[in-house]
């Protein structure tokens, strides 16, 4: 079920993001606020990551899951009804309800992850992120249907691919909520219970849980970093592209080629940080980002190719950092206090995300694409610096320098 809530919500997710920009752009005329519409939906990620994972620790992930998804139809609608209304406003908070639907996604990562033994963590987590790849594929190459979809009904065009997220949202949400046991996080699975019962942990008391730990550190700036570089540069090449007049559907093929990338591969990339390590997979992440941020900077010209490989190449990238670096995270934290912790890592992952697709519109217009894939180079270095120094010295524990062990490190509030 996880997996078929997983392919439903890439279709909604990938629907809506292909053209959300370019609705802001088409309703404001300005292409700053085009990429602080963005900011929106990965802020709204962020903020709903904390209140579901709450809601998981306390009633299970079925419904942090489902609450999510209904969350994020109700978004869409809000974005339909921002387009017929030609408010920009109604737009920013529909597309931070939409938002809902990244959180959601993001935590059926952690849930699949208690549904195996560590030596399998990493591959059980991936298989769910990889079975959004069918989804999220096809829906950017739904952005010229849905557009003209919209045009029939007498809508905005741009705002007709929503009407596909709200039916891949709203099954999504019936998905999880029939399929899912509504058994609490602490004992999923069947898994042995914690030593002690599932703490509600607040935001700040969370985090510094996490920072705390060596390991856990690693994992919350791996993923922040690999997301925040992602989206910060993912959310402007539609608008890039179509100011060097690159038509919807050529967009739409190279969102599904950056898309594919994140998640087409995810299973090698569980597989290696079974394997290997997850430091391993982190640092083979960090050489990724780092080609595609070159190949982004070449990519001031009209030339598909050169931005399908910068695309695809930041796709796989994100897809190593964030397996390699929620795999560790998974293994690193007391069972007690994980769910606390690992909504507290994605809401840091989400807001900082939400801050790099703010100041991307503003750095587009300012220094171009090459000048945003200079200033995701800067974003990049503190994950790199880490990996590297804990690769030079290993910490001891699971997900480390070794493959993941059972026993998870237990640190101090």
């Amino acid at each position: 079920m996880l997996v078929a809530s997983q392919l439903l919500a890439g279709l909604g997710v990938a629907s809506g993001v292909a053209v959300g920009g370019l609705l802001a752009e088409e309703l404001s005329g300005t292409v700053v606020v085009a990429g602080l519409a963005q900011t929106s939906s990965v802020l709204g990620a962020g903020l709903w990551a904390i209140p579901l994972a709450r809601l998981a620790g306390r009633r299970g992930r079925r419904w942090g899951l489902g609450c999510g998804y209904a969350l994020a139809v109700a978004g869409c609608l809000l974005v339909l009804g921002s387009a017929a209304l030609e408010s920009v406003v109604l737009l920013f908070v529909g597309l931070a309800a939409f938002g809902a639907s990244t959180a959601a996604g993001l935590q059926a990562r952690f849930a699949a992850a208690e549904l195996t033994t560590a030596a399998y963590r990493a591959r059980a987590l991936s298989v769910v992120l990889w079975a959004t790849t069918l989804g999220s594929v096809l829906g950017p190459n739904l952005s010229e249907v849905g557009a003209r979809l919209g045009e029939r009904l007498g809508i905005e065009p741009l705002s007709g691919p929503y009407l596909f997220s709200v039916v891949a949202f709203t099954a999504a949400a019936l998905t999880v909520a029939v399929g899912l046991a509504p058994r609490p996080v602490s004992t999923a699975a069947g898994l042995p219970a914690p030593a002690s019962p599932v703490e509600q942990l607040r935001f700040g008391a969370a985090l510094r849980l996490g920072l705390a730990n060596p390991l856990t550190r690693l994992a919350v700036v791996a993923i922040t970093c690999s997301h925040t570089v992602m989206v910060g540069v993912m959310v402007m090449t539609p608008l890039h592209m179509g100011h060097l007049g690159f038509s919807l559907d050529l967009v739409g093929l190279v969102i599904s080629i950056h898309i594919f990338g994140m998640y087409g591969a995810s299973p090698v990339m569980g597989w290696l940080t079974d394997k290997i390590s997850a430091v391993g997979v982190l640092l083979v992440g960090v050489v990724v980002l780092a080609a595609a941020l070159v190949l982004a900077a070449l990519a001031d010209e009209p030339s598909m190719l050169v931005i399908s490989l910068a695309l695809g190449l930041l796709g796989l990238g994100w897809s190593a950092g964030m397996i390699g670096g929620s795999a560790l995270l998974a293994g690193s934290v007391a069972p007690e206090a994980k769910v606390s912790v690992q909504g507290a890592a994605d809401a840091v992952m989400n807001v900082a995300a939400a801050a790099s697709s703010a100041v991307s519109g503003l750095v587009l217009g300012w220094a171009g694409y090459p000048g945003l894939a200079a200033v995701a180079a800067v974003v990049l270095a503190p994950m790199a610096v880490l990996a590297v120094l804990s690769a030079v010295r290993p910490s001891a524990g699971p997900g480390g320098g070794a493959p993941a062990s059972d026993r998870p490190q237990r640190s101090r509030v």
